[in-house]
């Protein structure tokens, strides 16, 4: 009876062994198991087999594949910003190596000094609005392929200063309407427009008379009154970069006859 059970015991044991060895080798070869077979592993058996599997499937040698691209972006362009990173990352094996395009052309971070890799991630270097904004495309590369992100606009909100010339004097008639022209400067972001009136400290507040409008920044006055008579200043904010210009006044003067 000893020797019978022992028999049986070695048995299963060698049959487990094979089994075992079939196992990995299937693993090993990047296969599936059927599903009898999965179910006769052991809890901890199946943990050791997800993780041998996934342990391969991440050293097996494959072409790279975007985990992050470039998307569109706004930048605002305050006094103290002198760097701006674009983001790009894709993992690879091996892992793959990285270069940029701006408007269909390639950036050579080797003779250009406005630019430099940290990684996948593009630097711009003391950027400015005209030279550095476009359209950016990250390219990825190891031995097993290439692959090129989406496109990605990139814009800078800025507001440059007014011109300090003095403005012509408006001249109008008691009882009718004016329009003070802003002409605010080149900008590019989220505008907000006031003005100022004879230099008080609060903005001119808005009423049935007085409309101001935030797409041109112009003041509209109607039916002018002895009391609207003074300098007026616009003042144009960028609400991206925090930044705020004046204009020189415009002379309003009111005409009785």
């Amino acid at each position: 009876a000893h020797v019978a059970s022992f028999s049986i015991f070695f048995f299963q044991f060698q049959t487990k062994e094979v089994f075992a060895q079939e196992v990995f080798f299937t693993v090993c070869q990047n296969r599936n198991l059927s599903p009898w077979k999965m179910k006769m592993l052991l809890p901890w058996e199946l943990l050791i087999l997800l993780s041998l599997k996934e342990c391969l499937a991440e050293n097996a040698r494959h072409g790279p594949v975007f985990t992050q691209e470039p998307s569109d972006s706004i930048f605002p362009m305050s006094t103290g910003d002198k760097l701006v990173f674009i983001n790009c990352r894709a993992k690879g094996n091996p892992p793959p190596h990285y270069r940029w395009k701006v408007d269909g052309r390639d950036i050579d971070t080797d003779s250009d000094p406005s630019y430099s890799l940290a990684e996948g991630n593009l630097l711009i270097n003391n950027p400015h609005f005209i030279n550095h904004g476009g359209v950016y495309q990250c390219i990825a590369t190891n031995a097993f392929g290439t692959i090129v992100s989406r496109e990605a606009k990139v814009q800078f909100a800025f507001l440059q200063n007014f011109s300090q010339k003095p403005r012509n004097t408006v001249t109008v008639r008691e009882g009718q309407a004016v329009v003070l022209l802003c002409g605010p400067p080149p900008h590019y972001g989220e505008m907000k427009y006031s003005w100022v009136f004879n230099g008080h400290r609060s903005f001119l507040q808005q009423d049935a008379r007085r409309f101001i409008s935030q797409r041109t920044g112009n003041l509209y006055v109607a039916k002018v009154e002895a009391s609207d008579v003074g300098n007026y200043t616009c003042a144009v904010r960028n609400m991206m970069t925090n930044t705020t210009v004046f204009s020189s006044p415009t002379p309003v003067v009111v005409r009785r006859d």
